[in-house]
């Protein structure tokens, strides 16, 4: 792998918005194989085996973040990606599966407002590192549930080529 660039990049059209639409929870070794873009091996085309997707809608607060973690001195490059996500209300059925999400190491696929799917987690899935189960102390705050999901790899998140049905997940709604 050559480490030299190959393309320039032109200021942008300020086309595109901040925010997260929605997150798809995939338990880690349900993926099957995975088809990348001939030309294009950051875009994931296709996975085998139909895995399911769990789907949860979220609006507001919650962020998606890859911090690039690149060491001169020990030749390594990673890509910590973090997802935070609220959710709110607190009830009975997300409990128990928040505390399923916390025990497992999911992949995540992350919706955004531009159309944009990003695959966290691809090769070691993504681990519940801290949140919060919160009743607000007025009746205007959060009564629900704030999650941080953290995960290492050696690539940023792969783009998907189309939306998660499009590509072989079964996605499953709420």
């Amino acid at each position: 792998m050559s480490c030299d660039i190959s393309l320039g990049r032109l200021e942008p059209c300020k086309d595109s918005v901040g925010g997260l639409k929605a997150i798809y929870f995939v338990n880690f070794g349900d993926l099957g194989a995975i088809t990348y873009d001939v030309t294009n091996t950051d875009v994931i085309d296709a996975v085998a085996g139909t895995p399911s997707a769990y789907k949860y809608d979220i609006k507001g607060t919650s962020t998606f973040t890859q911090n690039i973690q690149s060491d001169r001195a020990t030749g390594t490059t990673a890509f910590e990606q973090v997802l935070e996500i609220t959710l709110k209300k607190l009830t009975v059925s997300d409990h128990k599966e928040l505390k399923l999400l916390s025990y497992g190491r999911p992949q995540v696929i992350v919706e955004d407002y531009n159309g944009n799917y990003f695959l966290a987690g691809l090769e070691h899935g993504m681990d519940v590192t801290g949140g919060t189960i919160v009743t607000g102390g007025a009746m205007n705050e959060l009564s629900g549930y704030t999650l941080t999901l953290t995960g290492m790899e050696k690539a940023p998140a792969n783009f998907l080529g189309d939306a998660p049905a499009s590509v072989g997940f079964t996605v499953v709604a709420g």
